[in-house]
């Protein structure tokens, strides 16, 4: 099979490796012209046999959005768009519909494996028409894990089903990462455990929060227990914010997913605003001491006051 990539980067030039060493023919363009095969996309479209299928891994949004838009423009009656980025799934269905009027096929593909993908093979969630998915399953089968098809790729449903079931593992995700965290804080803050690696790699095996993302905290934590050279700043992609509002439309209570996702916000405030309100609440009714701007604690303000209560 022969198809073309559109998005050489991180994720997308590793597929591309992955692609080909299982037998796929791969075309590529990027904006790169070192790692380009070809110079634009019509180009691209070009090199392909027909029906063409031309597989979008560039970021969602705008970049989707011009892709997808130029494709339609480019592409035939029989040809097929796999979009693979990141995006939220009701931009799926614009995207089918723009293609459809040229007879071209459209599926959302949400794929999961970062950069350990080329190695162990991508999970992937893919929405559209069963005939749609038959044509690209070669690809799909050189991109998968290794093992049953099921265990590393699903028909999520029609088109927009791939890139919701992606939002919602990215929303798991984040309240797994946050356990964890939560759990490496207070293990270094205990006092009492002086091996915290440790702890996290004897989980590894036989207990119940094993896991390859307990095993990435292991291996980040292995050359630095303290994690001293990465500052607690976290951003989000996108995703854990789609989740919580489609808990929100659909009275789906998601409270753990929620709380990671606020937790990354508080992540980005080196002095919180509303940690300042507390500290000044509880400095007015209990006279607790407060820590002025680049100063020590003070006990300053009323003093009748003398604990967390009114």
């Amino acid at each position: 099979m022969h198809i073309g990539l559109v998005g050489l980067g991180r994720m997308g030039g590793n597929m591309r490796i992955r692609l080909q060493e299982a037998g796929v023919d791969v075309t590529g363009f990027d904006r790169d012209p070192a790692v380009s095969d070809v110079g634009s996309l019509g180009e691209l479209v070009a090199a392909l046999p027909v029906p063409r299928v031309v597989w979008v891994m560039v970021p969602a949004g705008a970049p989707t959005e011009a892709t997808v838009t130029e494709l339609a423009g480019l592409l035939s009656e029989g040809d097929l768009v796999i979009e693979g980025g990141n995006s939220r799934h009701t931009d799926d269905r614009r995207h089918a519909a723009l293609l459809a009027e040229r007879g071209i096929g459209y599926l959302d593909c949400g794929v999961s494996g970062g950069v350990w993908g080329r190695e162990n093979g991508y999970g992937l969630m893919v929405g559209g028409s069963p005939e749609h998915v038959r044509l690209a399953m070669p690809v799909f089968d050189a991109l998968r894990p290794q093992g049953p098809r099921e265990e590393g790729f699903v028909h999520a449903g029609d088109v927009g089903a791939g890139h919701y079931a992606k939002m919602v593992h990215n929303g798991i995700e984040y309240g797994l990462m946050q356990a964890y965290a939560e759990g490496y804080e207070l293990l270094a803050a205990s006092g009492v455990v002086t091996d915290v690696h440790g702890c996290f790699q004897a989980w590894s095996r036989g207990t119940v929060v094993r896991s390859w993302l307990l095993d990435l905290l292991v291996k980040a934590l292995e050359p630095d227990q303290d994690l001293s050279a990465i500052r607690g700043y976290a951003e989000d992609s996108g995703e854990g914010r789609w989740t919580v509002e489609e808990a929100i439309e659909r009275a789906v209570p998601m409270p753990v997913i929620t709380a990671a996702l606020f937790a990354r916000f508080a992540s980005r405030q080196a002095d919180s605003p509303a940690m300042r309100a507390v500290a000044a609440l509880r400095n007015q009714f209990g006279g607790h001491a407060v820590t002025a701007a680049e100063e020590e604690a003070t006990t300053a303000g009323p003093t009748s006051g003398t604990g967390d209560t009114r």
